[in-house]
């Protein structure tokens, strides 16, 4: 079990960077994958980035690979993206999202990046990309 609150979303020129957080409660977050994904007006929630319950592997989508860059530290029990290089694209909601992985070594490698692999989600912040 576990809750996920996100924050550091706002209004940011084309260019700009931000980094948005998702501070987690409950039991321990390090049985926990994590991943951040993004929704537009009219279009599917998909992935942007995730990072394994061990923290060793992550995986972008494309469109923002070498720009954004996920990172956890698990003594805060927070996940971390950080946005660079932002564009007009990149405008959406973001969502941070959990899966239970439990404690076994070999799960805590995985990483998921579809939706439906994930347990719990956080409310959305939301980030607009303005030029």
């Amino acid at each position: 079990q576990v809750q996920l609150v996100e924050s550091g979303g706002g209004l940011v020129q084309a260019g700009g960077s931000l980094r948005l957080s998702c501070a987690a409660s409950g039991r321990s977050f390090s049985v926990y994958a994590m991943g951040w994904f993004r929704q537009a007006p009219g279009k599917e929630r998909d992935v942007v980035a995730v990072i394994s319950a061990s923290g060793a592997n992550t995986v972008y989508a494309d469109s923002v690979k070498g720009r954004f860059t996920i990172s956890r530290e698990n003594a805060n029990n927070t996940v971390f993206l950080q946005m660079n290089s932002l564009k007009l694209e990149d405008t959406a909601t973001y969502f941070c999202a959990a899966r239970f992985t439990g404690t076994a070594y070999y799960l805590r490698s995985y990483t998921y990046t579809a939706p439906s692999e994930y347990n719990y989600w956080g409310q959305g912040t939301q980030v607009s990309v303005s030029s």
